[in-house]
């Protein structure tokens, strides 16, 4: 006995080592196997990171892992993702193994995880899933053989998809479908020619086909047993029942392909006609928990899909959808939906896609007294749809979230009264053709109210009324309120029916009147997409965004408007500004509103504009022409950054200014500039103006290094000056003015960050250098005292409020010297040789007494040294130049007598 158990254990023993040990010998041999079918059969880059052989797994099947899987297209679609896997496994016998290379294997099961499958169709009807190489020259018969050696062929028990994403794109037929958390199971045997598969879907839908949004993020779910005729591949429902979002639908019928043909033979319908299927259409995160809602009368859904889809046809189709005499009622809002009433039908009786046609005859509901009813079709549905639309009722806006769960972040009210018609084909409006479209009637809201998060204040409608007359569309009325803003508008809109049923912008002309327009009531709260939070079991799913909004406001200009505005306003604040009897044009386009002729008072003048803002980047921008006239300085300084930037200065001026003014550059989100980028020029004049030096410690500190002059004395009336700027900086073509009668020019250039590179050029009086001085320069040229001057170059650097003046004495000293030299040239008699010398030796302090003197026929006191050399003269004017100079600028300025 216990050489049989030991027998026993030890070939349990060798067992156990070959499943342990065989991987190890088979894993190249599986990998290489793989690699070389890839290879034969599939055009496109194929790549896994790697290969798992498992006897344990399983066990007695062999598994096959295979991790990271991509498949990248090459031409036509060269470099485009068809799939990523991030597992793909398949089970198989393990005799399996040791057949030939040239054996096809049998696979028995497969499962694939958390894949993403790309699938393209082009405008040329080529796919990017057509990868498989062909054999031109295999025969029939070889072909036959060929696809049961080598390779795998499929003996599927069992198949799992689990948790993947499937993309389909067909440019030519304009469709896209989108598979979202897809899970699908089927149990069969495809080993049989036929033989029943049972199947369990779920997914997120979207479906779109020719830009129009069919499905949008739908739950779908299908638990169906298909018989299959693999042979003649066709596929019949047997048992099955699908639900889309909530709404349950059984199937019968079948669909069978046959080459470019699909026949299709499928009815439809719910299982029940219970209500609660209408809410179970909504997508759940609108319908909500709707077990408990209180529900009355039926709602039925039926139809059939017959005929046969290839590239001429599409199956007929009678899809009929109605209820009666409904109602629902959530439990916790007060009010519910009465008199409801459905009868919508999709038919197409040709299999030709243009004759497909909706039609919806006598929908209405009622919310307390309000009721709303709507009749209508929409011909044509795939090509140039012809709708013809009948509104007509009274809802209060009020009663929606009360009666349904809208979860929405806002807030309305209001009483909108419809009664109109239309009957138009899209074509016409799409081509803007509205002299075919036929529609009349009116629609009138009154004691609207819109509350959001992402608006400053509540919107408030008292009265708007719209009236419809053969594609004319005029609004008689709107009176709008918001914070401190109030609105009277009347006009025209020109693209109503376009606007309403196309993706085109709102046209039109109004006109507007306003008593007070505050611009920061219009501003928009910023927001953003960050990733939306998930719970931990969701974290591995697809990441997706929400939007918060950041804390900040913008202007925004709308995208959706294309609309020319005349206005008048009493009175319009922006920003800190207030301006006064405004008027003009503002036409808005394309998220730029353009200004033509806009003109208001403010600061004690008027302004005038013209130009254009636009916010469609993500930075705002601004081309802007403004004329100023005859505005306050102060005030101007005290609330206009520009002036500010453009004038420091301008805060120790008390008077009146013009200027114009062409600039551009970026603005902030609430339209204001940003300094740094202006680029432009400007022609300013100043009207009046007197000057306060303690404002400005730069002109302070001028009057106070300048002895030889009083600031106080200035005269800028009707100055004129040119500056234009750039990259941050302001520069100034040389202009003069005067300071009683020293005259002033002054060039250079400032940034917006109020440093200044300045240069001062004064032509100083030669009165100013004192009495004895000036008295003996006057006699020296020979001239008149007002034509002497003396020229004093001045630097200014640092800030306005921290200057540093530098005044330049070489260069002063050098102008005084030439000029006291050029003055007597053609003069160097022995009198004014002698006054001349008188002159430099008191300005040098010398005494000539003690020097030897002759005396002429005249009388006249004459040196008897020899006279001096012209260097000598030269460095003696020099000399006597700084002395005058040292004296000007060190002399005390003469306090003003405030006593009459």
């Amino acid at each position: 006995m216990k050489k049989v158990l030991k027998i026993i254990g030890i070939t349990l023993l060798v067992i156990i080592v070959l499943l342990i040990a065989a991987p190890f010998i088979f894993s190249s041999q599986i990998e290489d196997f793989v690699k070389k079918t890839i290879n034969d059969n599939v055009n496109a880059k194929v790549e896994f990171a790697d290969i798992d052989l498992s006897f344990l797994r399983s066990f007695p099947q062999a598994t096959v892992v295979l991790s990271e899987i991509s498949v990248i297209n090459n031409a036509p679609f060269e470099g485009d993702t068809l799939a990523n896997v991030e597992e793909l496994t398949l089970e198989m016998s393990i005799k399996e193994l040791f057949k030939g290379s040239e054996e096809a294997k049998k696979i028995d099961e497969f499962k694939v995880n958390n894949a993403y499958i790309n699938i393209l169709v082009d405008s040329l009807g080529q796919a990017n899933y057509d990868i498989a190489i062909a054999d031109t020259t295999a025969t029939a018969e070889t072909q036959t053989s060929s696809n049961t050696s080598g390779g795998f062929s499929l003996d599927v028990q069992h198949y799992e998809i689990n948790n993947s994403k499937l993309n389909y794109v067909d440019k030519g037929a304009k469709m896209a479908l989108i598979l979202e958390e897809l899970n699908h199971q089927g149990t069969g045997d495809f080993s049989l020619d036929q033989t029943e598969l049972d199947t369990d879907t779920e997914a997120i839908v979207s479906f779109e086909f020719d830009s129009i949004n069919y499905l949008s993020r739908n739950k779908i779910a299908l638990d169906a047993v298909l018989q299959m005729d693999l042979e003649n591949m066709k596929y019949t429902f047997l048992e099955n029942e699908a639900t889309i979002n909530q709404l349950p639908l059984t199937f019968d019928g079948f669909v069978q392909m046959e080459g470019n043909d699909t026949n299709i033979d499928l009815t439809f319908k719910t299982p029940s006609s219970d209500f609660k299927n209408f809410l179970a259409v909504i997508p759940e995160v609108y319908a909500k928990n709707i077990e408990n809602v209180e529900t009355t009368g039926d709602f039925v859904v039926n139809g059939i899909i017959k005929g046969t889809a290839n590239d001429t046809y599409i199956p007929k189709l009678d899809i009929k959808v109605s209820s009666s005499n409904a109602s629902f009622k959530y439990p916790d809002l007060p009010k519910s939906v009465d008199d409801i009433n459905l009868d919508l039908r999709v038919l197409n009786e040709s299999g030709i896609v243009e004759d497909t046609y909706l039609t919806f005859n006598n929908v209405k509901f009622r919310i307390d007294q309000d009721r709303f009813a709507a009749n209508g079709s929409v011909k044509n549905l795939m090509g140039n749809m012809l709708v013809d639309l009948d509104l007509d009722g009274t809802l209060n806006l009020a009663n929606l979230d009360q009666a349904y769960p809208l979860d929405m972040d806002l807030d309305l009210n209001g009483i909108l009264t419809v009664d109109a018609s239309a009957n138009f084909d899209m074509a016409s409006i799409e081509k803007e053709q509205y002299q075919n479209v036929k529609s009349s009637g009116t629609a009138s809201i009154k004691n609207f109210s819109y509350k959001s998060p992402e608006i400053p204040n509540e919107v408030k409608i008292s009265s708007a009324k719209v009236n419809l007359n053969q594609g004319n569309v005029s609004v008689p009325e709107l009176n709008l309120t918001t914070g401190q803003t109030d609105l009277q508008a009347s006009g025209t809109i020109q693209n109503l029916m376009g606007f309403l049923f196309t993706d085109q912008v709102l046209k039109g002309d109004f006109n507007v009147k306003s008593n007070t327009f505050a611009v920061s009531d219009f501003m928009v709260a910023q927001t953003e997409e960050k990733p939306a939070t998930t719970s931990e079991e969701n974290s591995s799913e697809e990441t997706k965004t929400e939007k918060v909004t950041t804390g900040e406001e913008a202007i925004k200009i709308p995208s959706f408007l294309d609309v020319a505005l005349s206005f008048n306003a009493n009175k319009i604040l922006y920003d800190n500004l207030q301006l006064t009897n405004a008027k003009g044009k503002v036409i808005i386009r394309d998220e730029t509103a353009t200004l033509q002729n806009i003109t208001s008072d403010i600061f004690g003048g008027n302004i005038a504009l013209n130009g254009n803002v636009s916010t469609k980047n993500p930075t705002p921008t601004f081309d802007m022409s403004l004329d100023l006239n005859a505005i306050s300085i102060a005030e101007s300084f005290n609330d206009l950054e520009l002036m500010r930037g453009l004038a420091p200065i301008a805060n120790a001026l008390q008077g009146k200014i013009q200027t114009n003014l062409k600039l551009k550059g970026d603005l902030n989100n609430d339209l204001t500039p940003i300094l740094t980028t202006l680029a432009g020029d400007a022609l300013a004049e100043i009207l009046t103006a007197d000057v306060d030096t303690k404002k400005m410690p730069l002109l302070a500190k001028l009057d106070d290094q300048l002895n030889f002059i009083d600031l106080d004395d200035i005269n800028l009336n009707n100055l004129k000056t040119k500056l234009n700027f750039d990259n941050g900086a302001v520069n100034i073509q040389p202009f003069d003015f005067k300071i009683k009668d020293v005259l002033v020019q002054i060039s250079g250039s400032h940034g917006f960050d109020m440093n200044m590179n300045y240069k001062l050029n004064l032509d100083v009086p030669a009165k100013y250098l004192g009495n004895q001085i000036s008295g003996t320069l006057s006699k020296l040229s020979g001239s008149s005292l007002e034509n002497t001057k003396v020229e004093i170059p001045v630097g200014l650097n640092g800030t306005f409020q921290s200057p540093k003046i530098n005044l330049n004495m070489q260069r002063a000293i050098t102008s005084l010297t030439q000029k006291i030299a050029e003055e007597q040239k053609d003069k160097l008699k022995e009198k004014g040789t002698n006054a001349l010398n008188d002159l430099i030796n008191k300005q040098l302090g010398k005494n000539n007494k003690g020097n030897p003197t002759t005396t002429d026929s005249t009388g006249t006191a004459k040196p008897t040294k020899a006279p001096d050399s012209t260097k000598t003269q030269e460095k003696k004017i020099e000399d006597a130049a700084k002395s005058i100079l040292g004296g000007l600028l060190t002399k005390n300025k003469k306090k003003k007598d405030t006593v009459q």
